[in-house]
């Protein structure tokens, strides 16, 4: 064999395997949403129908509005903390360990379970949050947190918010362990306060890892699922309904299968164009 042809031979397994398993699903997928299908009895052709009822229906732009504050709330609240926390931990201090492990031990549990567990935390009656407000004197900011349409949806969030924050603390405490410790010391010796030092120094070396961290944010923050699913069902009155959670109702419980994917493939466009028009942000700024 040439050796020009080795490393494609090395390559061919796994795209086999990626071709089979994402780009064909995907690719069908797509077909799929030009059909009318029930699942069982043969799909049936019908053009862009089931997009021109998308855009006309009310529950897809609750979902889509909601997805975008999922994806804001995601961007601002676990990168800042995480980062801080990282920065904070990244010291030498005592049970430094203890608090990565504590702050990180949400991501070993399956969403499925934390959802529970904020479920039980919101309850309106012996809930955590209910209970602690009215022992500290503040009763009248109690309610039903996932049954008001106005609070359910952050409340939902809050949880996700809860499990992401200690995955992007360890994302970026492995970029900071790169940073050579020499860098920092020299930036002391020249005088450079703690906020120079961590602007001009520490996050333009993060950079690499900010990347990975948008990106997996943006992904997580737009695939939500899991969360609502466990925790209201996109309820009360669709309030904190998502496109992940919107296209498995109509696709596996009102077995509509074309429109189901008809929303996939505009969640799969959004996440698309976001995370592209990020990433040639960052190439043109490296280009620079």
């Amino acid at each position: 064999m040439k050796r020009k042809y080795i490393p494609w031979a090395f390559l061919s397994i796994p795209l086999a395997f990626y071709t089979v398993w994402v780009i064909g699903p995907t690719i069908y997928t797509m077909y799929l949403s030009l059909t009318e299908w029930d699942g069982m009895t043969a799909p049936q052709f019908q053009g862009i129908d089931n997009y021109l009822q998308l855009f006309n229906d009310p529950i897809f732009y609750t979902s889509l509005v909601n997805n975008f504050k999922w994806l804001v709330i995601f961007m601002a609240i676990p990168v800042v903390i995480g980062l801080f926390l990282a920065i904070l931990l990244s010291k030498e201090i005592k049970w430094a360990r203890g608090y990565k492990a504590a702050i990180y031990s949400p991501m070993i549990l399956a969403p499925v379970v934390i959802g529970l567990i904020w479920s039980w935390i919101y309850q309106p009656q012996g809930g955590l949050l209910n209970n602690t407000l009215t022992y500290i004197g503040l009763e009248e900011l109690t309610r039903g947190w996932l049954s008001n349409p106005n609070t359910a949806l952050y409340a939902v969030i809050g949880a996700a918010v809860w499990r992401h924050t200690g995955y992007v603390m360890l994302l970026f405490l492995s970029g900071l362990t790169a940073i050579s410790p020499t860098v920092i010391e020299a930036s002391r010796i020249d005088g450079a306060s703690a906020w120079q030092r961590f602007r001009y120094i520490i996050l333009p070396l993060l950079k690499p890892t900010t990347v990975i961290v948008i990106v997996i944010t943006m992904i997580q923050s737009l695939r939500a699922f899991d969360f609502v699913s466990m925790m209201t069902r996109g309820g009360p009155f669709n309030s904190t309904n998502v496109l992940a959670h919107y296209m498995y109702t109509e696709a596996f419980k009102n077995y509509n299968m074309g429109y189901g994917a008809s929303i996939a493939v505009v969640l799969f466009a959004i996440m698309f164009i976001f995370i592209v028009m990020y990433l040639r942000q960052i190439r043109k700024g490296e280009l620079e």
